[in-house]
């Protein structure tokens, strides 16, 4: 248990206490109920998207949209992306409504100064650039150079929708804990594969449909990864916290440091360069960057920003229903759970599967197969979940356009740099 107190009153960590804390506060079993989204976009000039908002300009505007009233809370990357994350609904209709509600409230702020939400999984033209300085992410950008420039890139240029949903009963069945882990790191790489909306860098094809999941999987040699997939969801994660290194070390003064190769679980036994707190290592938790995020509930990470007014509803249908609805979740872990042999023995992102969604899209035969049965499962769950007739007309007609053909969001994108550009499987057609 807690031992010795900081200077402030603020009780040590044991290894124990540390385990007991991982296994309760980041799954919290119940009947599946809550659903929620984060919604991160690109700011641009809708007319000039490659031409990088100036800081200034961005503030000035900002400054104004921090004064909306909004449901959601509102934050930015450190690349000036804007951030909404909507309270916990107990629907989807609820989810999506006030979401929308909020998005239309930030458009026609952004709108009035010429500014407007771009969604892209990564940004297609401009070059990463660090508009927030603060010790976190100073000490974030430190840290991940030491890899290469994947975090940088990570940090400045990417967007995403994030899907919040309960973690799920104890006890075992479509809806339990144990199935749902299993079911979101297979069906991730469905979703990545799906909604791949980020094929381009500075103007120039990637190679990858999406290359914001690129970038986590290049990310960090651990942080980036999820627990060990044959291990029980709370003894996995709490190992895969504890043998994470350390990003950095809060400091009241001066920089954050950033002791190399520490793991939290080191830290713990030393000691040094100060004892860690509770605190310390629910900060920790915040610097672990995987696939599915356990926060209490399961935090779905792996879907690019989708672009137009209401593409986010379409990830965020498809998901809820195909967690939450109980028929609609065991066929589906059916349709899945045959992936589980292209993954491999490798976590979540970096094996064969994961890389396969984010270079080929739906153009890999067993992703497609899957995304084809899955989306028929999900629109059939709609109705239960007492989705809006909207809601299922965007999911059909997203089927009829990118699912049933084997395409996603990425093929869509043309490159206007001196040639038409598009990718396909992975390597740069030039027309």
């Amino acid at each position: 248990m807690a031992a010795r107190d900081v200077g402030g009153g603020e009780p040590l960590l044991s290894e124990g206490a540390a385990e007991e804390l991982l296994r309760c506060i980041c799954f919290k079993t119940g009947p599946p109920r809550m659903v929620g989204i984060e919604l991160e976009w690109l700011v641009h000039e809708p007319d000039h998207p490659d031409r990088p908002v100036e800081p200034s300009r961005l503030e000035r505007v900002y400054s104004g949209v921090r004064e909306l009233p909004l449901r959601s809370a509102l934050t930015f990357e450190p690349g000036g992306q804007l951030e909404l994350s909507s309270q916990p609904a107990t629907s989807l209709m609820e989810c999506i409504d006030s979401m929308a509600a909020d998005l239309d409230t930030v458009r026609n702020a952004l709108r009035a100064s010429g500014l407007s939400l771009d969604g892209h999984g990564h940004d297609p033209w401009n070059p990463p650039r660090r508009l927030l300085h603060e010790p976190r992410y100073d000490a974030m950008e430190r840290y991940l150079n030491r890899t290469g420039p994947a975090g940088r890139s990570m940090m400045c240029s990417s967007a995403s929708v994030q899907v919040c949903l309960d973690a799920g009963f104890e006890e075992p069945g479509p809806l339990g804990l144990g199935r749902r882990w299993q079911l979101a790191h297979l069906l991730g790489a469905v979703l990545v594969a799906a909604f791949a909306n980020s094929p381009a860098g500075e103007g120039r094809p990637t190679g990858w449909r999406s290359t914001r999941q690129a970038l986590w999987a290049d990310l960090d040699p651990v942080r980036a990864l999820a627990p060990d997939p044959g291990a029980q969801p709370r003894t996995g994660w709490a190992a895969h916290v504890l043998d994470t290194p350390v990003m950095c070390v809060r400091a009241a003064e001066g920089p954050w440091p950033s002791p190399e190769g520490l793991t939290f679980r080191q830290w713990i036994r030393t000691g040094l360069p100060r004892p860690p707190t509770r605190a310390d290592l629910e900060y920790h938790m915040t610097t672990l960057f995987p696939p599915v995020r356990p926060r209490g509930h399961l935090e779905l990470r792996m879907i690019d920003a989708q672009s137009g007014e209401d593409g986010w509803k379409v990830p965020v249908a498809v998901t809820t229903a195909l967690f939450d609805d109980p028929e609609a979740a065991e066929i589906a872990y059916r349709m899945v759970k045959p992936l589980a042999e292209l993954a491999g023995p490798l976590p979540a992102p970096r094996n064969p599967l994961w890389t396969a969604a984010a270079r080929d899209g739906l153009t890999d035969p067993e992703l497609h197969g899957a995304a084809v049965s899955c989306f028929g499962v999900a629109l059939e769950a709609l109705p239960r979940l007492g989705a809006s007739s909207a809601v299922e007309k965007a999911v059909v007609e997203f089927f009829d356009r990118y699912v049933l053909p084997g395409r996603c969001p990425a093929d869509d994108f043309a490159f206007h740099r001196g040639e038409q550009r598009n990718v396909h499987h992975g390597k740069e057609i030039h027309s």
